[in-house]
């Protein structure tokens, strides 16, 4: 509309403008028809009714100061004739203003000069009616409003259109969808096909379908790991007497005569008391979050020799445990707790060696600043790109069909809980290195450097 108001004031200038030009035409073809009647043939009648038809007033020509009247009646200038209009001077501007001033103006005579066709030394002075032009004017003005009109319905329609298929559709779409979404989160969703848009629009859709994938999915593993901390409540309650049965057994088997059964039962019963500790912190997980750390100061080499012989790797395994920590390195910790992590590290690195391969897991650690560095490295295959993203995630990190990924969540939280940090040092073809980074208490205290690359059962 703004577009064809703009269009409207010189149109309806430029309309005016030519409708006085014919009229200017109208009367000099009149007066040419005049001059050329020599014998004044043409009767008063006649000229009145020309005038009458070309709703003209008065005629006058004038050539070189001189001024003939050629039809009507000698009006000069008279009260009657109320603005004088020279189409000579006439610019843009002062064309508007003239036209919005007519409409105004109802009921008005006026005086217009303008040259004669082909002779710009004759002048033709015409006194006329405005109100006949007034009326053109007022129904040109409705012919373009009616238009405008027209076309800004057809323009709105179409506006609409694009507006309804390109944004108002794929949005009630999402709504709907987010609707449906609040209603049934862990349902599989309604079948949409993708739009393949570009635009912020379709941005949003495939963010929102990927967030619905992501939810639903955590959900679905929420829920899976609730039934699963109900079913393990039962099996820890049943395992714990069962463990219980074991350890009146292996406190039997403490005081046996054979020396080599007295030698194992340590660690059998070591074994035990762990997993009874365990079985009593299981729904501690289930609350998620570990039981708080209790610290107490004890050797870290003493701790990876004691995991070494719970995975079982000694002189005689085909996976070869070295024990590199410094002899005379103390550490402020939870034992158990850091046990659980070595152990969980331990038994990926097994699992990536694999069972029937030669390899090499390696401990070794260092005193900085603040805090205690440990490196688990192993000589497998490393850690697959694919996986590095989702490393520390429970249920999604593991590479194998059957494998959980608890490990290193589990040896994650434990490290956190500390305070500290573990995280993947390296990987390659050459193996892989994860880094515990410890801020505890360190006390270093001499010891026996020499037997750092001991290799212990």
């Amino acid at each position: 509309m703004v577009s064809e108001v703009l269009i409207y004031v010189p149109s309806i200038a430029r309309f005016r403008q030519t409708y006085l030009e014919d009229r200017i035409a109208v009367a000099q073809l009149a007066s040419f028809a005049l001059t050329a009647d020599i014998d004044r043939s043409v009767t008063p009648q006649i000229e009145q009714d020309f005038l009458d038809r070309a709703e003209i007033k008065a005629i006058v020509l004038k050539r070189e100061e001189a001024r003939t009247l050629i039809l009507g009646e000698n009006v000069g200038v008279t009260q009657e004739i109320k603005a004088s209009f020279d189409l000579r001077n006439q610019t843009m501007m002062s064309s508007i203003v003239d036209a919005f001033t007519a409409m105004a103006s109802p009921g008005r005579t006026i005086r217009v000069v303008a040259p004669a066709l082909e002779d710009n030394k004759t002048l033709v002075d015409i006194v006329i009616d405005e109100e006949p032009l007034r009326m053109e004017m007022f129904s040109f003005s409705a012919r373009v409003l009616w238009l405008s009109l027209l076309i800004s319905a057809v323009t709105a329609g179409m506006v609409y259109f694009a507006l309804h298929v390109l944004i108002v559709r794929p949005v009630r779409r999402l709504t709907e969808n987010m609707v449906e979404f609040r209603n049934d989160p862990e349902g599989a969703g309604p079948d949409r096909k993708p739009e393949h848009r570009n635009d912020e629009i379709g941005i949003a859709q495939d963010e929102f379908a990927a967030m619905q994938g992501d939810l639903r999915l955590a959900l679905k593993q929420k829920t899976r790991l609730a039934e699963l901390g109900a079913a393990v409540s039962k099996i820890n309650h049943d395992l714990r007497n069962i463990l219980a049965t074991a350890q009146l057994v292996s406190d039997r088997l403490a005081v046996s005569g054979d020396p080599e059964t007295r030698r194992a039962t340590p660690v059998l019963l070591r074994a035990i008391d762990r997993a009874i500790l365990l079985c009593t912190q299981t729904l501690q997980f289930g609350k998620a979050h570990e039981q708080k750390p209790h610290r107490s100061m004890f050797s870290l080499r003493d701790l990876v020799s004691d995991v070494g012989t719970a995975l079982g790797l000694g002189n005689d395994s085909i996976v070869v445990w070295e024990n590199r920590v410094p002899g005379g390195l103390n550490i402020s910790a939870d034992h158990e707790q850091l046990f659980r992590v070595f152990m969980n590290l331990g038994r990926n690195a097994v699992e990536a060696i694999g069972d029937n391969s030669e390899g090499t897991i390696a401990l070794s650690a260092a005193t900085l600043a603040n805090c205690v560095v440990v490196d688990f490295s192993d000589n497998g295959p490393g850690v697959p790109e694919a996986a590095q993203s989702r490393l520390f995630q429970a249920f999604k990190s593991s590479t194998k069909p059957s494998g959980t990924g608890l490990g290193l969540a589990i040896a994650r939280d434990l490290v956190e809980a500390h305070g500290g940090l573990l995280t993947l040092h390296r990987t390659g073809e050459s193996g892989a290195t994860f880094r515990i980074e410890l801020p505890t208490n360190i006390l270093e205290m001499s010891g026996d450097e020499n037997d750092q690359n001991a290799r212990v059962g």
